[in-house]
């Protein structure tokens, strides 16, 4: 099992050093229907795809009604979920106002094992010309670092990484991604 990303070569006519470059983008996945997902489970657990599906709908209703209340909500095997917003920060009490928001967000933080997933998950990168002609392809070799959203964008070892967080408190920075608005995250806990 690998993740596979195509490096494409593009005409880069913003930034620092415009040119031709490769530019890394993640090749199409196909859409698993939500059916097939609900018949997988079924056949690893020995329940019927009826009742995981409804066991799903209800978990996902109760899901959607505490994120709204505020909460950070478990989703068992897979991390947390919870609701926040960017905005911009400001100085004066009188200047605070919900026209500071630019965005709602959701966030979601990833178990241990999930990112362990991630982390051994090969990569394998296709190399394209201009015109989508393959030059080579390449499997990764690295470190595997995960970024953590959850500690100022910080990788797992603890060196920095661009893109900032996306939640956690009183973020100064951009967004995940790389290339933030400068605002603030206020994030509901």
């Amino acid at each position: 099992m690998a993740i596979k990303v195509i490096a494409q070569l593009r005409e880069v006519k913003l930034g620092k050093n415009p040119g031709k470059k490769f530019v890394m983008r993640p090749d199409l996945y196909v859409p698993i229907a939500e059916k097939k997902v609900f018949q997988e489970a079924a056949t690893h657990s020995g329940i019927s795809a009826g009742v995981i599906k409804a066991a799903w709908d209800a978990a996902g209703e109760v899901i959607r009604t505490w994120a709204t209340e505020g909460h950070s909500i478990p989703i068992p095997g897979l991390g947390t979920m919870r609701f926040g917003v960017r905005s911009k920060a400001v100085e004066k009490l009188e200047d605070v106002k919900t026209s500071l928001i630019s965005v709602r967000r959701i966030i979601f933080t990833p178990n241990v094992d999930v990112k362990d997933e991630l982390k051994n998950t090969s990569i394998q990168i296709t190399c394209l010309d201009e015109e989508g002609n393959v030059l080579k392809r390449v499997t990764s070799g690295d470190s595997g670092e995960i970024e953590d959203n959850e500690n100022g964008g910080e990788n797992q070892n603890g060196s920095g990484s661009e893109g900032g967080n996306t939640g956690g408190g009183n973020n100064q920075g951009g967004n995940t991604g790389g290339g933030g608005d400068g605002g603030d995250d206020l994030d509901k806990n």
